[in-house]
């Protein structure tokens, strides 16, 4: 089963949040449709704007642990070396 980690921005250069999940649509969509309460539904943090796909669920927690203790810059460059209109990437993924 794939793991994902994934990123989510309020907007350009935004508020960030990063999570992991084996199921990435159906977590995005959660932030999306403000199912959960939290961190990304009180600052309107959804828009998919990296993710990384891993085979193994330890792996992606692992990576995700990492990303976190990024400094901020450093993630508005991974996510920029990735897509660096910072285009929502939920259509693509959710098909």
């Amino acid at each position: 089963m794939s793991s994902y980690v994934y990123i989510l921005a309020s907007g350009r250069r935004g508020t960030l949040y990063i999570g992991v999940t084996t199921d990435l649509i159906k977590r995005v969509w959660q932030h999306k449709e403000k199912v959960i309460p939290g961190f990304t539904n009180r600052y309107g943090v959804d828009q998919l704007v990296y993710f990384e796909t891993f085979e193994n669920i330890e792996f992606a927690i692992r990576r995700e642990k990492r990303l976190k203790r990024y400094k901020q810059v450093w993630k508005m460059e991974l996510i920029e070396k990735e897509n660096p209109g910072w285009r929502d990437l939920y259509e693509d993924v959710a098909g």
